[in-house]
Order: structure tokens, then C-alpha cells, then sequence
């Protein structure tokens, strides 16, 4: 197998997470209560053209924003990675979106930050990881988390 068409960490939601936990923090949040920043990222489907939509963590660092996701190649990440746009949803308000994949190099900050701020969530998904883990640690395993950098779209 090329390095191209090796399979992709990817972690699957389990059934109390697809049809109660992500429904309803949706629910919550397309209603304008904040969940602890969380958006609905809506993107197009890279073979259907439909809108999909997804509660996201966006997470604020350093004057930018980042998208992660601690799944691994999630549908909405191959569908972004298509697109390059999005759309993030919070009660009535829809701010349209531009992404750039951030390399692996660059992770290490945004995967610790994540960690600090969202583990209560997502911990789970780091598998052993946790905001001691080791610069070398986190490093080791940064290509199996997308992290996307936000930029407002014009």
C-alpha cells in the first residue's frame, strides 16, 4: 500500500453518540445555547452535494481558530477537505468559512490546547493521551488527528 491509499485512523461513533449525544448538543446549539462554544459545521457533501451537517468543538488559540477532529477521517473531513468551505451554525447565525489543513509539524500547540480545553468531551478519542503527554508523544500520533486553521470567508 502507498502511503496515499493507507487506511486512516477513523473511530466510528458508536450508537448513543450518532442518534442521542450528537443530536441533541445540535439541537442545543441550532436553538442558540452554548455548549461550551460548540458549533454545527454544515459542508457539502463531496459525492452528494447535499448539505451534511456536525457539532464541532471549534477552538480558539492564539488569535486564530481550528477545527480538529479527534475521530480521525471523518465524513466531514474528507468533505471539507473537498470543499475547503463551510459554514459554522450557531442559532440563527450562519458564518461562512474557509479552511487550510494545518500540517502535522504545526499540530503539537492545537492538539495540547484541544486537549486542555475539550478532554472533558473527547478525551476518550486520544486514546492515552492527555494534556502530560509528552511533546514526542503527542507528535507521534498528530497525523491521526485533522486540524483544520478557520478563516472567515469574504
Amino acid at each position: 500500500m502507498t502511503e496515499d491509499t493507507a487506511p486512516r485512523r477513523y473511530l466510528k461513533p458508536g450508537g448513543f453518540t450518532s442518534r442521542v449525544f450528537n443530536p441533541f448538543v445540535a439541537w442545543l446549539v441550532r436553538r442558540g445555547v452554548n455548549v461550551a462554544g460548540a458549533a454545527i459545521l454544515e459542508v457539502v457533501g463531496r459525492r452528494s452535494g447535499e448539505p451534511r451537517r456536525t457539532p464541532v468543538n471549534p477552538l480558539p488559540l492564539a488569535g486564530e481558530r481550528y477545527l480538529l477532529a479527534p475521530r480521525g477521517e471523518t465524513e466531514w473531513v474528507r468533505n471539507i477537505r473537498v470543499s475547503g468551505a463551510a459554514a459554522l451554525l450557531r442559532g440563527r447565525h450562519r458564518e461562512p468559512i474557509t479552511v487550510a489543513e494545518v500540517p502535522d509539524a504545526d499540530k503539537l500547540p492545537i492538539i495540547r490546547e484541544y486537549l486542555r480545553v475539550w478532554a472533558w468531551e473527547v478525551g476518550a478519542f486520544f486514546e492515552g493521551l492527555s494534556v502530560k503527554s509528552s511533546d514526542d508523544d503527542v507528535r507521534a500520533v498528530a497525523a491521526d488527528f485533522p486540524v483544520f486553521r478557520i478563516a472567515r470567508a469574504n
